[in-house]
């Protein structure tokens, strides 16, 4: 992805407000002026301010786009801004996002927008700026490439909108993948106390020996503006770390929106052997190899069990082990006993379990195996798809169920994961969910069936059921050992001429050719940080869609261990102990995507929810049965008790109907 390399020259503004200031109080008698919690967003199309916009949508925060490209476009000008409730001033935005520090061809616009900020103790968002005295700043003692760099969060951001940060800021060093990053270090110019002109800066760099500000809040003329002197998308590391603290700093901490870190990870066919890829002839057995290939079932162990066991206790991390009871009673039936399964048996409750179906039965349609890949079996005489029947499906589920109950494990009925997201519309095979799909799991008191996030990354209603799709992670479900998922990795993603399948030569679109990894270095040196930095990705996006492994990557190598440890190790590197990765259960994860879906389609329908701030007092107004996410500050009160949820230093929670809160100050 490309940026912007150097922005436009602007005048930036600042209002000298700390983070929880609301504004000038008014007469008693009288009310004061209304602040509605909307963010203007003004945009040229920069990746920056682009970036921004996308972490608004991200976290729910309603906003209004101004595309300066648009010959139609409204003028920002007084009233565009502002106006008056039963006689009270109002404030149509709470803050203001800009490319730049004037991005206006007509300066009047900007005129206009700084009196409004400074009226009403509005903040504003410089995305991308280059350094100079009309922003507080010296000019540049670097200009350039900033790929790489460890920038630092000064205690003054941390103590401010950045207090959900412990440690460094990584820009990232993957240009072709996240895009460039570039910018500029300069030192801030003196404070002037006489005219209340100053600068504090939230976040430094050092590239070529040469330090300064990336980051920082420039107050002149009675306004506050947080600029920025580095291009940034979304994609990037550096950018989705400090995303939410922008947020806060902006809106004061005062805001419609609900965000949280999610990571939780499902562990599919426990119990069950998983096909093992052949080395050698670059297949699986019983999936696509075409001649007599055979590889050894890989299965975990009982000392894998206390291995996990030990690990979710040192990372203070729970797995969501997604299990299928007849893989344990076929061990049983062929060797007598199953010391697994009574291992795990005795462990029971230190893990999470989640329904995987009893045999993990494919509950699509009916498969013709007989060539590859398969197909649907059609009825003959009517041409129309043959599929597995409702009562087939319900006796998977309730099986399952039943085992799990003997053995004395406890799980939410309502969850289930179909083999292989089964059941489930699979294209090109099966472009129809299975007619059957949907009432026989209501029948079994399914509420939420795993989805295939790489397939189909929205949540679906099936009647009364819904998904909760899941990221697969880049360990696959054949292999066990480092060098097995070097190999097959290799195979997938390199070209013909390396000994690769040529996939990414046929679909270039889609997939980019890497030259072959080293077996004995290539998972640790390439694999896990790539899919390290693509489920950071998730994580920070306040996307609750859980990934995905399997028990084959428990044994042996223990493989998924070591991604998770980096995934967790970056993490906790960087974000504070009160700002957790959340690890909810696959239904909490389901109803957190469907609260978000409800919300985003109220927000692009125009539904009839109001939310101000007025005499130091936050009124939401909303439809009945329709939950409004909303965070405020630390120190909220709601009917005399704290206000929601404590997370990254803020309150958060969702509401319905009309609500009254109190921010602290007021």
């Amino acid at each position: 992805m490309s940026v912007l390399r150097r922005p436009a020259l602007g005048v930036l503004g600042a209002l000298a407000a700390t983070a929880l200031a609301l504004g000038p109080q008014p007469p008693a008698s009288a009310a004061g002026p209304r602040v509605d919690l909307r963010v203007l967003v003004v945009t040229d199309g920069g990746a920056s301010v682009s970036a921004a916009a996308d972490q608004l949508k991200a976290e729910g925060v309603p906003h209004t786009t101004v595309d300066l490209r648009d010959s139609g476009r409204p003028v920002i000008d007084e009233a565009f801004l502002s106006g008056t409730v039963d006689g009270a001033p109002r404030a149509k935005y709470q803050a203001v996002v800009l490319p730049n520090a004037a991005p206006f061809s007509n300066t009047a616009e900007m005129t206009v927008l700084a009196d409004y900020e400074k009226r009403f103790g509005i903040r504003q968002l410089d995305s991308y700026v280059y350094p100079s005295s009309t922003v507080g700043m010296n000019t540049p003692g670097y200009s350039g490439n900033l790929d790489g760099t460890t920038a630092q969060v000064t205690d003054a951001g941390r103590g401010d909108a950045f207090r959900y940060l412990r440690g460094p800021v990584r820009f990232d060093d993957n240009a072709a993948d996240v895009g460039e990053s570039y910018g500029f270090l300069a030192t801030p110019l003196p404070d002037d106390p006489a005219t209340g002109t100053s600068f504090q800066t939230f976040l430094t760099g050092t590239v070529q020996g040469k330090t300064g500000t990336l980051g920082g809040v420039y107050n002149h003329d009675g306004r506050s503006e947080l600029v920025l002197t580095f291009s940034a998308n979304s994609d990037q590391w550096q950018f989705r770390t400090i995303g939410h603290g922008i947020v806060t700093w902006l809106t004061k901490g005062v805001h419609l929106g609900y965000s949280r870190n999610y990571f939780g990870v499902h562990v599919d066919d426990v119990f069950l052997p998983d096909s093992r890829w052949s080395t050698e002839d670059d297949c699986t057995p019983g999936e696509d190899c075409q001649g007599p290939t055979f590889t050894e079932e890989i299965r975990m162990k009982p000392e894998d069990v206390a291995f996990a066991d030990q690990w979710q206790t040192r990372r203070g991390f729970a797995l969501d082990l997604a299990f299928n009871g007849d893989g344990s009673d076929d061990e049983i039936r062929e060797k007598g006993g199953d010391p697994l399964a009574d291992a795990f048996v005795a462990a029971r409750g230190k893990f999470r379990w989640v329904n995987h179906t009893f045999g993990h039965a494919f509950l699509g349609c009916q498969q013709d195996l007989r060539i590859r890949p398969w197909t649907c079996v059609k009825d003959p005489a009517t041409g129309e798809t043959l599929y597995v029947g409702a009562d087939d499906i319900r006796k998977e589920v309730t099986k399952n169920i039943d085992w799990a109950t003997a053995h004395g494990i406890s799980l939410d009925t309502d969850e289930l994961v179909t083999g292989e997201h089964s059941g489930l519309r699979i294209l090109p095979q099966q472009p129809d969910d299975n007619p059957n799909l949907a009432s026989a799991l209501a029948g079994a008191g399914v509420r939420w069936t795993a989805g295939d996030a790489s397939r189909e990354s929205g949540q679906r209603e099936l009647g009364s059921v819904r998904t909760v799709p899941r990221h697969p992670l880049s360990v696959f479900f054949n292999v066990a050992t480092e060098a097995e998922e070097v190999d097959e990795y290799n195979y997938i993603y390199t070209r013909r001429a390396d000994g690769g399948s040529g996939l990414c030569e046929d679909h270039p679109d889609t997939t980019t050719c890497i030259t072959p990894l080293d077996p004995a270095t290539g998972f640790t040196s390439h694999i896990v940080p790539t899919d390290t930095r693509i489920t950071l990705s998730h994580i920070l996006g306040n996307d609750p869609r859980p990934h995905y492994a399997h028990q084959s990557n428990l044994t042996e190598g223990r493989i998924l261990y070591t991604l998770l440890d980096r995934v967790l190790a970056d993490y906790r590197a960087v974000f504070a102990d009160d700002t957790p990765v959340t690890n909810v259960p696959m239904s909490a994860a389901g109803a957190e995507l469907l609260r978000q879906d409800a919300w985003r389609a109220a927000l692009k329908s125009g539904a009839d929810v109001t939310a101000h701030l007025q005499d130091g007092k936050v009124t939401v107004r909303a439809p009945d049965g329709l939950d409004v996410p909303v965070t405020m500050p630390e120190g909220t009160q709601e009917g005399g008790a704290p206000f929601g949820r404590a997370y990254a230093g803020e309150r958060s929670d969702y509401r319905t109907g009309d609500v009254t809160l109190t921010p602290p100050g007021a």
